[in-house]
């Protein structure tokens, strides 16, 4: 409903309108021959406004606000339950919607409540009032705050949580007045939340920095459970998240443009990947390519690396402070010094087609290491989605501000690294980091 209100005149002019079936100052009941019409237009690509202002409708005098809302409103209706979801079936097309018909039961429990909370304000002691001339017998009516009490005590014997507004109307008061009577217990309830709140909070900040590095929602709810045996769900880490202003690393788009292509020298090979990336073999699938960096001062630094796309772990890794071929020929030859790692017969290497990879060079360096070398289909960067994927979390999590030198940018990454595959539990890993999943896989 809109915050603007109808004035009278606005209320008279909008009643000549033959759609309008009821107006008052706050809102609008439409025919449901004008829902019908719209539907209709709207399908044939006529724009909300134009359609009420083809039908009619003063678009000043009812707001933007109201017809966005429903448009939106009848689109739904239609597309859940086609043209008899937009007929008005509430009782006499207007008002409140008709009682759900009760089953025989909840029938009974609502009628059963009444008889208890009856029986319980039968119980008061009877108050006598002595007429001066005359001694009479007369029955003071219960007092509120006594209703109160009995709606609780009712409540609380017969286990009728779900029933305080029927009780409330059985007993003639107001359900705003029953919650306002107990409002210093409810306070002393919200006081107990709050403290629950904390103690969450404390916690979550726990596994937030743990290892000093910021994490989302399932990262923390992985971490409590395996590091500090305490197991919350996602809804309640987001919730205080929210509410204390704890906020995640967010992702942003990359603004550079991806390096130069090749020359026509240079090899293209084709995609023999095909987006094939689970294939739950360690050590058959490699991903690499390179990203920039940027630390204190605006200084840039370059990384490359190769990752297993089965396990998520960096298998090698080299940071450059330029763009030359040697920042992929170290990054091989660091893969080659890797001594956890067991190729498969069949691994494969896939990249971009970028100037490194399409090097005559960098191609006799992959073929004497016995891989298959494969390249995304050119401008196509869901080819090789996963190492995007990383560095996109890389640059969220990594800290490089207060690096001054290309060594500290050096040292927090090798940092990172190994955070990243030993301690950065991963949701779509089975809740394990990279090298626990890693075995899990070899056994």
């Amino acid at each position: 409903m809109s915050i603007n209100l109808f004035t009278e005149e606005e209320i008279i002019e909008l009643r000549k309108n033959k759609y309008v079936k009821k107006v008052s100052s706050k809102g609008i009941t439409y025919t449901d021959e004008f829902k019908k019409i719209f539907i209709d237009e709207n399908c044939n690509g006529k724009l909300p406004r134009i359609i009420f202002e083809e039908c009619g409708f003063n678009i000043d005098i009812i707001g933007m606000q109201r017809v966005k809302s429903s448009a939106n409103r009848w689109r739904t209706a239609f597309k859940n339950g086609g043209a008899a979801k937009l007929t008005d079936t509430r009782k006499y097309n207007n008002g409140r919607p008709v009682e759900k018909n009760m089953t025989l039961e909840e029938k009974y429990k609502k009628l059963e409540a009444k008889i208890k909370l009856l029986q319980a304000e039968n119980e008061l002691p009877k108050k006598v009032r002595h007429d001066r001339k005359e001694s009479v017998k007369e029955e003071i009516n219960v007092l509120s705050w006594e209703k109160y009490e009995l709606i609780k005590a009712t409540i609380k014997k017969y286990n009728l949580k779900n029933m305080i507004s029927y009780l409330c109307k059985v007993a003639d008061v107001s359900r705003s007045g029953y919650y306002k009577y107990f409002l210093v217990e409810n306070e002393k309830l919200r006081n107990f939340k709050e403290k629950q709140d904390l103690l969450a909070k404390e916690n979550v900040l726990k596994a937030f920095n743990y290892k000093g590095r910021k994490k989302g929602a399932r990262q923390i709810k992985m971490v409590l459970k395996d590091k500090f045996n305490i197991i919350y769900n996602l809804k309640r880490i987001r919730r205080i998240m929210n509410k204390y202003d704890i906020i995640c690393p967010f992702r942003r788009a990359n603004p550079y443009r991806r390096m130069m292509k090749a020359t026509k020298e240079h090899t293209i090979v084709p995609n023999l990947l095909n987006r094939e990336f689970k294939q739950g073999i360690p050590g058959k699938v490699l991903l690499t390519d390179i990203t920039y960096l940027r630390y204190k001062n605006g200084k840039k630094a370059y990384l490359s690396t190769i990752k297993d796309s089965s396990t998520n772990e960096i298998l090698a890794h080299y940071v450059s402070d330029n763009l030359r071929l040697n920042i992929v020929l170290n990054t091989l030859k660091k893969l080659t010094l890797n001594k956890t790692l067991k190729l498969h017969s069949e691994a494969i290497l896939h990249s971009d087609q970028g100037v490194h990879y399409t090097s005559p060079k960098f191609q006799s360096i992959v073929k004497k290491l016995g891989l298959k070398q494969s390249m995304s289909r050119r401008g196509n960067c869901w080819d090789n989605a996963p190492q995007e994927s990383f560095f996109g979390h890389f640059k969220d999590e990594v800290i490089l501000n207060n690096c001054s030198t290309l060594e500290q940018v050096r040292n927090e990454i090798d940092d990172y690294m190994d955070y990243y595959n030993n301690d950065r539990y991963q949701w779509n890993l089975n809740k394990m980091t990279p090298v626990q999943y890693r075995n899990h896989l070899a056994f």
